[in-house]
């Protein structure tokens, strides 16, 4: 029998992140922790003797990496580790954590962008909650200022339905609004696929520069108590 939109969906297991066992290790000029390359940002030496962050891994040169945090990136300032990593005098640009967090910021919604126009993006509450009935979402896409009512009814939503969902919470309406072609934006969604997986790394990226309001959003008491049920349409 055909499932409307108002019936209660099966809950639906999701497939577990891939994990890529030929992922690049690169070791942490701070901590000198061998980690995954997507765990950590990489810096060049300028032409001026500048460490200039390459969150897009592109710059020509040596590269020297720390992880992806604004306190590692701190202690790397502090620490004389550019000099040291690059075996030459090097000053940290002004602002360099912030910096990065710019850059990601960028990266993150570039990627939003290029989902958009590839049409592997949902913008819209009502939207995104008729996407989740039918399909997993890779992320789902909270504006950092948007109402609490709403994104717990997209939210639990997809809780009662998938596992593991995904939530990236750290732009703000304006930001998704850009990324999105619009004014602003609070719900959207990314489809699971090439670019999902990119914006993921980005956005883990991001979250070491920038807080991620969406760990303290959900109570385990309230999610505990939606899961298996959906919600009706918001009238």
């Amino acid at each position: 029998m055909p499932q409307t939109k108002h019936d209660a969906a099966p809950r639906r297991i999701g497939v577990s992140e891939e994990t890529n066992t030929d992922a690049k290790m690169r070791q942490c000029a701070v901590s000198r922790e061998r980690l995954p390359q997507e765990q950590l940002i990489r810096f060049v030496r300028s032409p001026d003797g500048e460490a200039v962050p390459d969150t897009a891994c592109k710059l020509p040169g040596r590269g020297a990496w720390v992880q992806a945090s604004r306190e590692r990136v701190e202690q790397a300032i502090k620490g004389g580790v550019f000099s040291r990593a690059f075996k030459a005098e090097t000053r940290p640009m002004d602002g360099l954590a912030d910096a990065i967090e710019t850059q990601l910021t960028k990266r993150c919604s570039g990627l939003i962008g290029m989902a958009k126009k590839s049409g592997t993006a949902v913008v819209g509450f009502d939207q995104v909650r008729a996407y989740i009935r039918n399909a997993k979402p890779g992320w789902l896409l909270e504006a950092s200022n948007g109402a609490e009512d709403g994104r717990n009814k997209v939210h639990f939503l997809a809780k009662a339905i998938y596992d593991d969902v995904k939530v990236a919470g750290a732009l703000s309406s304006a930001e998704l609004g850009m990324a999105f072609g619009r004014d602003s934006v609070i719900h959207g969604l990314l489809e699971a696929g090439r670019l999902a997986d990119s914006f993921g790394v980005s956005y883990r990226q991001l979250i070491g520069f920038r807080r991620a309001p969406e760990a303290g959003w959900f109570s385990d008491k309230r999610e505990t108590s939606m899961v298996g049920r959906v919600q009706p349409k918001e009238g």
